[in-house]
C-alpha cells in the first residue's frame, strides 16, 4: 500500500540568479505601494474635507453666445374685454346669461329709467316751445322790416313833395307873385324833409339789423336745445345695452330686475379672437424690461412667439405685470385665464465665457467657485456677469477649459480645498 508520493519527490535547486530577481520584484512592488500611499496621504492632508464625486455636478467653462432670459409664469387674458355700465339709475332686465356667445349689436339688457324718460320729455317740450318762438320771431322780423321800410319811403315822399313846392315857390318869387318870406319858408321845409328822409333810411337799416340779431339769438337757443335733446335721446337709446364686439359674456355684475345706480357695472364682454398673455415678472428684472422684447410662450406642448406690448409702471407684491401680444395668428384652443409658462429674451451676448447655471451662483453670492485641480476642488474667487435660465457669464477668475463644481457645494462648508473621491 502506497501512503503518499513523498518518497518520489526530489528537491531541485533553482537556477543561479533566480532568487535575486524575485527579491527585486518584491522590492519594486513595495516601493510602488509606498508611493501610492504617500500620494494619497499627502492629498488627504492637503484638503480640508473629502466628498464623493457622485454627489457633485461638474461642468466645463466654455465660450459661446449667452442668451440672457427670464422664465416666468402668466395667464391668458383678453386683449379686448369691455365692461358695460348703466347710463342712469334704472331697473335692469337681462336678455342673456353668463357664457352666452353674442354678436356685435345684439341687445344684452334693457334698462328702465323713469327719471331719464321724464327729462327727455321736458327737454322735447322746451324744444317745441323754442321752435314756436323762432317762427314768431321770423314773422316779427319781417313785420319790423316792413314798418321801417314804410317810414323811410314816406320820408322820401315828403322830401320830394317839399322839393316840388320849393321849385314852384322859386318861380313865383322870381316872377314877383310870391313874397320872399314864402320862398324862404319853402326852402326850410325842403331841408327839414331831407333830414327826416335821411334819418328814416338810417333807422330802417338799424331796425333790420336789430330784428336780425333777435332772430339769430333765438336760432342759437334753438340749436342748443337740439343738442340737449340729442344728448338725452342718446342716453335713452343706451338704455338698450348692446354688445360692442363679437364674443362671449364673461361676467354678470347684476341680477335680473335689479335696480342699479348710474355708472354701475353691468357685465363684461370678452373677445376671444384677440387674446394676450399677462406675465408676472419678478421685480429684479424690472430695469431690464422694454417694449418690443421677444418672448416664447409655452402652452402645453405648443410654443408660440410674441412681443412685450405693455409693461405696468408699478410693482405689486414684488412683481411687474407685462402683456405679450402673439406674432401673427394666435394659437388655437386658448381659454381665458389659462395658466402658461413664458421665457423672455432680454439680451444676447456673443463670444463670452460661460458656465451652466447651478447652485454655486447663489452660494456665497456668486463671488467664488470650486475649480477642479486633479482630484482636489480648490476654492477660487470669481466674478460673474449676466445670468440666464440655463447659463451664467464669467467675467474673471476662470478660463476656458476649467472644470467647475456647479452643484453640490453646500456640503463643502466654505472649505478652501476639498478632496473629490471617484
Amino acid at each position: 500500500m502506497i501512503r503518499d508520493t513523498s518518497a518520489q519527490d526530489k528537491v531541485i535547486a533553482p537556477p543561479p540568479g533566480q532568487a535575486n530577481k524575485r527579491r527585486l520584484w518584491l522590492f519594486a512592488g513595495a516601493a510602488v505601494a509606498l508611493v501610492a500611499v504617500v500620494v494619497l496621504v499627502s492629498a488627504w492632508r492637503g484638503s480640508d474635507r473629502s466628498i464623493d464625486a457622485s454627489r457633485l455636478r461638474i461642468a466645463e467653462v466654455s465660450r459661446g453666445t449667452l442668451v440672457r432670459d427670464a422664465s416666468v409664469n402668466g395667464r391668458v387674458v383678453a386683449a379686448v374685454s369691455p365692461t358695460l355700465y348703466a347710463p342712469a339709475e334704472s331697473t335692469v332686465t337681462l336678455k342673456i346669461h353668463a357664457g352666452d356667445a353674442v354678436k356685435k349689436g345684439d341687445v344684452l339688457a334693457v334698462l328702465d329709467s323713469p327719471s331719464l324718460s321724464n327729462e327727455l320729455a321736458r327737454e322735447q317740450s322746451s324744444l317745441e316751445q323754442l321752435e314756436d318762438e323762432v317762427a314768431r320771431q321770423r314773422i316779427l322780423a319781417e313785420k319790423q322790416k316792413l314798418i321801417a321800410r314804410r317810414d323811410a319811403d314816406e320820408a322820401e315822399v315828403s322830401r320830394l313833395g317839399a322839393q316840388r313846392i320849393l321849385q314852384r315857390t322859386e318861380k313865383g318869387y322870381k316872377a314877383g307873385a310870391i313874397a320872399e318870406v314864402e320862398f324862404l319858408r319853402a326852402q326850410d321845409a325842403l331841408k327839414s324833409a331831407e333830414i327826416r328822409s335821411k334819418q328814416a333810411a338810417q333807422a330802417s337799416g338799424l331796425e333790420v339789423q336789430d330784428v336780425g340779431l333777435e332772430l339769430k339769438t333765438k336760432l342759437s337757443q334753438l340749436q342748443r336745445q337740439h343738442l340737449v335733446v340729442a344728448n338725452i335721446q342718446r342716453r335713452v337709446d343706451e338704455l338698450s345695452v348692446r354688445a360692442p364686439v363679437d364674443g362671449v359674456i364673461g361676467t354678470l355684475s347684476v341680477a335680473d330686475r335689479a335696480v342699479v345706480p348710474a355708472n354701475a357695472p353691468l357685465m363684461t364682454v370678452v373677445d376671444l379672437s384677440r387674446l394676450e398673455v399677462e406675465l408676472e415678472i419678478p421685480e429684479s428684472y424690472a430695469d431690464d424690461l422694454g417694449l418690443g422684447m421677444s418672448a416664447e410662450v409655452s402652452i402645453g406642448t405648443l410654443t408660440a412667439t410674441g412681443k412685450l406690448s405693455a409693461i405696468s409702471p408699478e410693482v405689486v407684491k414684488n412683481q411687474v405685470l407685462a402683456r405679450v401680444r402673439f406674432d401673427g395668428k394666435q394659437p388655437d384652443g386658448l381659454r381665458q385665464s389659462q395658466r402658461v409658462n413664458a421665457r423672455i429674451l432680454i439680451e444676447e451676448k456673443p463670444n463670452v465665457l460661460m458656465l451652466p447655471r447651478g447652485s454655486f451662483v447663489e452660494d456665497g453670492g456668486g463671488r467664488s467657485a470650486y475649480v477642479m485641480d486633479g482630484g482636489i476642488a480648490v476654492r477660487r474667487p470669481v466674478q460673474l456677469g449676466a445670468t440666464s435660465v440655463s447659463a451664467v457669464e464669467v467675467l474673471s477668475g476662470l478660463k476656458q477649459g476649467d472644470h467647475v463644481v456647479i452643484a453640490g457645494t453646500d456640503s463643502f462648508d466654505n472649505a478652501e480645498r476639498v478632496s473629490v473621491n471617484e
